[in-house]
């Protein structure tokens, strides 16, 4: 009997790198059918998927359709919270136990970033990418677990921080000094430097709405 599990697996991932992508955004309605067609995958395990991001609160209800969820400012608030706490304990322990191998990639990443200033999609898979390397080299399996979880949940964010002018290159600077305090094997800067990055990655957010707003009015 063929297992199903991997299929499932598969369009869990499939879905949620969608929307992580901005490929469906807040308030986008997912329809089964649609999301097979699309996967090349059948309709069941579509619909076990999508229970699935149903029951981790990154799709929601509206009437008888599942659409993306979008966060509350209170929401958006204390994610950054648990984010800021969770990757600065990441960068700790990535300072005392990353190999010599995973310090020297972190560099890599950081010295490769810079060519790709101004791509904003491209900074964004680049910032994904170094973010988890720092998570990988805590050598913590459970803080990688909460970890990918409150990151399946930024993907709930419209916009990433990085599309705001200047954010780009300003966190490129985070990053240099975040992977220089973990090759210096100082834990304590390590967390410093990662927390104050999240920090200020949300207060550029902050402004950002606030301008958006402004506008508006």
């Amino acid at each position: 009997m063929k297992d199903a599990r991997p299929a499932q697996k598969d369009a869990y991932e499939l879905i949620l790198e969608a929307i992580d992508l901005g490929v469906y955004c807040p308030g986008d309605r997912l329809v089964e059918s649609e999301l097979a067609e699309r996967f090349g995958v059948s309709r069941t395990p579509i619909r076990e998927a999508l229970q699935r991001l149903e029951t981790q609160s990154l799709l929601t209800r509206d009437g008888r359709s599942l659409i993306v969820a979008a966060l509350s400012h209170d929401q958006m608030a204390e994610l950054y919270v648990v984010r800021a706490e969770l990757e600065g304990l990441a960068a700790r322990l990535a300072a005392r136990h990353a190999t010599a191998e995973e310090v020297r990639v972190l560099r890599a990443m950081v010295e490769d970033d810079r060519r790709l200033l101004r791509d904003l999609s491209a900074m964004a898979r680049a910032n994904r990418r170094f973010h988890k390397q720092i998570h990988l080299a805590s050598h913590n399996r459970y803080l990688v677990q909460q970890l990918d979880l409150v990151h399946r949940t930024m993907a709930l964010m419209a916009t990433t921080s990085l599309a705001i002018e200047g954010r780009d290159r300003d966190a490129l600077a985070e990053h240099d000094a975040i992977v220089a305090a973990i090759e210096a094997g100082d834990g304590d800067a390590a967390y410093a430097a990662l927390k104050a990055h999240i920090s200020l990655a949300f207060e550029a957010r902050l402004r950002h709405d606030a301008e958006a707003l402004m506008g508006e009015g």
